[in-house]
């Protein structure tokens, strides 16, 4: 039987197990970069590990998140990088240079490599033909010290395209809002999203880009196209050609499913406020009144992208109770956009040209006012997330952010008549200037010492799985509960990185204002406990979702699902995550019940039941885990951070 894309690409790195589904498959990676939301930390890790130069043939570490400087913090974050990346061989991308995801697919991505990233959007790459996977910052540490990427082989799920985007006001982007509109954001867990057919030829690597971008919120593992000729002609633009190949499915490749979508018949899309597949057809909001536009970030930000979207804002005026604000996804794209004029007509326009940066996507600047609605091109709209808890977030495509901007409202965009796109052809050069990318052994670089300000702490430690959990459950919470919601982000927090104490004072401080001081509590008598609904931990790769729970003396996660990056960092810092068998159970557990479970180190190791007494109501019920040997051994010696410095210590 033939091979589809992704088996062709774990077929070539593997080096443990088995490329089957449901199988653990031992991966050797080729890249691995970090942000600096996620990367301090992810540094922090590499040290504390003792390895003296990352062993991956790549890594990169950018500089995208934490860009606001209103003190000392994020400016020591960014020196910390800059000197961590030349002591231990990776290059180093400036503040400035842009957003990760753009910017690797711009100067690094190729065809057939792995890559890891801490970022849940590095799937952004698979519109190159690469295999990018979000993970974890710890994850990206031991596998940049040299161990192999440990994954369950995912199904793989085939979404056929026919047809051409031909519609006005339809981008890329209503493709992936289409599928998250028919899958939700549960539909892609334990899957790999791969793209073919007849219209996969109709799209650019950008467009492509765009698609696996956000097809993160689907809960894929990752998303892929095929490597073609729109691919070379991508990277002859880049001055990239040597790195490309053709990579396609057989014929005869097998997948779990398929779905078709016809390009052609496409209209633009919204998704409502708070989650990415609230999905309707952007008509039916029609009079909606906005009061800002956010057009960017690492989802909609290239040439092509925003040079339409100043072609219709060319010689207009956005609405007088309209803030217009613009990120480009890179300093190549903002030097493209300045070169040519197209700057001038976003700024002609009344729109703030921000840095290249993820900004209001992340909630660093631009947030909306009270109660205000923002049409973005972001990939979530989670509540919150904006920097305005009661701000009605809506997502969209640039183009139609750009419309709505000039009308003021949401109007029908098939009905639009007045305003007209200039289509842009993918032009066949960019611009190459790799200034702001410092290389591993560049000058400075090369003996550098690793800078610290008073901000960054030390990586906390967990100590080994004893032979009892005693612990109160802390938090009762529904479906969908998202990294946002357990450790949020924004201009306040964000900065707190590097300090575990101080931002695991943030946990969940949106639910329950008192979390951490009652967690803290708790972990004096034993520890915490928190029950969780489907998809518990969805959205972001963030590792402190996990990492400062676990300051704050959470064991132990008891939900009904979880999200594949989420439950990965809670093994990761030793925080066992159980499933409920009886999924009922959920609702008889109330907040400040004390659980107890016994004899877990032989559960662990053996059929992975186990029986929690409910010390409070007197009632027990049944859980269950689903871990690997590996993920078991993580667990007991209390994460993986343990775990591999004792290995790694072993073997020198």
């Amino acid at each position: 039987m033939g091979r589809n894309i992704a088996e062709k690409i774990l077929d070539a790195h593997i080096v443990n197990g088995e490329v089957k589904t449901g199988s653990r498959a031992g991966l050797k990676i080729d890249h691995v970069y970090t942000q600096d939301a996620t990367g301090t930390m992810a540094w922090l890790q590499f040290e504390a590990i003792g390895v003296d130069r990352v062993k991956v043939p790549l890594a990169v570490s950018y500089v995208d998140h934490n860009m606001l400087q209103s003190n000392f913090m994020n400016a020591d974050d960014h020196e910390f990088l800059r000197t961590a990346a030349g002591k231990f061989g990776a290059w180093f991308s400036r503040p400035g240079n842009g957003i990760s995801h753009q910017i690797h697919l711009e100067r690094f991505s190729a065809p057939g490599r792995i890559a890891l990233g801490t970022d849940s959007h590095t799937p952004t790459g698979g519109g190159i033909g690469m295999m990018a996977i979000g993970v974890g910052g710890l994850d990206a540490a031991t596998v940049m010290a040299g161990a192999p990427f440990e994954l369950k082989v995912p199904e793989v799920l085939r979404v056929r395209l026919t047809g051409k985007l031909r519609r006005p006001w339809v981008t890329a982007m209503d493709v992936i809002l289409e599928l998250l509109r028919r899958l939700s954001v549960k539909g892609g867990v334990g899957k790999i999203v791969e793209y073919s057919g007849p219209g996969v030829k109709q799209l650019s690597v950008p467009e492509r880009a765009t698609i696996t971008n956000m097809g993160a919120e689907l809960g894929a593992t990752t998303s892929i196209f095929p490597s073609d000729e729109r691919t070379l002609f991508f990277m002859k633009a880049q001055g990239r050609e040597k790195d490309w190949v053709e990579l396609k499915a057989d014929d005869d490749a097998s997948y779990s499913d398929t779905i078709s979508i016809n390009l052609s018949e496409l209209e633009p899309m919204m998704a409502a406020p708070h989650s990415p597949d609230k999905v309707a057809p952007a008509r039916e909001l029609a009079g909606l009144k906005i009061d800002q536009a956010c057009i960017g970030s690492c989802t909609n930000s290239s040439f092509v992208a925003l040079k339409e979207v100043a072609s219709a804002l060319k010689g207009r005026v956005v609405s007088p109770g309209v803030g217009l604000l613009v990120n480009t996804g890179s300093r190549q794209v903002a030097l493209m956009l300045s070169k040519d004029g197209a700057a001038s007509d976003f700024l002609g326009a009344g729109a703030r040209m921000l840095e290249s940066s993820c900004g209001p996507c992340i909630g660093m600047g631009g947030a909306p006012g009270s109660g205000q609605v923002s049409i973005r091109t972001y990939n979530r709209n989670f509540m919150g997330r904006s920097g305005t808890k009661d701000a009605k977030v809506y997502l969209a495509n640039p183009l139609l952010c750009a419309l709505f901007a000039l009308k003021g409202e949401v109007v029908d965009p098939m009905k639009e008549e007045e305003i007209k796109v200039k289509r842009i052809k993918e032009p066949a050069v960019y611009p190459i200037d790799d200034k702001m990318l410092i290389p591993p052994d560049a000058g400075e670089n090369r003996n550098s010492v690793i800078k610290k300000g008073p901000n960054i702490k030390e990586v906390p430690l967990k100590e080994a799985l004893g032979e009892e959990i005693r612990a109160q459950a802390l938090l009762v919470v529904g479906d969908n509960i998202t990294t946002d919601d357990i450790m949020p982000a924004g201009s306040q927090i964000l900065p707190l990185r590097s300090n575990i104490p101080a931002i695991s004072q943030y946990v969940y401080r949106g639910i329950d204002a008192d979390f951490s001081k009652r967690a803290l509590e708790a972990k004096e008598t034993g520890g915490g406990a928190i029950i969780g609904g489907e998809n518990y931990g969805q959205g972001s790769s963030r590792e402190h979702a996990a990492l400062a729970p676990m300051y704050l003396g959470v064991k132990v996660v008891i939900a009904k699902s979880f999200a594949r990056i989420h439950r990965s960092n809670l093994i990761n810092f030793g925080i066992l995550p159980l499933l409920f068998k009886d999924q009922g159970d959920h609702d008889r557990i109330k907040p400040g019940d004390m659980l107890l479970m016994e004899n877990v180190q032989a559960a662990i190791k053996g059929g992975q039941s186990y029986t929690v007494q409910d010390l409070t109501s007197g009632l027990s019920f049944e859980v269950l885990s689903n871990l690997t040997e590996r993920e078991a051994g993580l667990i007991l010696a209390g994460g993986l951070l343990s775990y591999t410095r004792a290995r790694f210590h072993q073997e020198k």
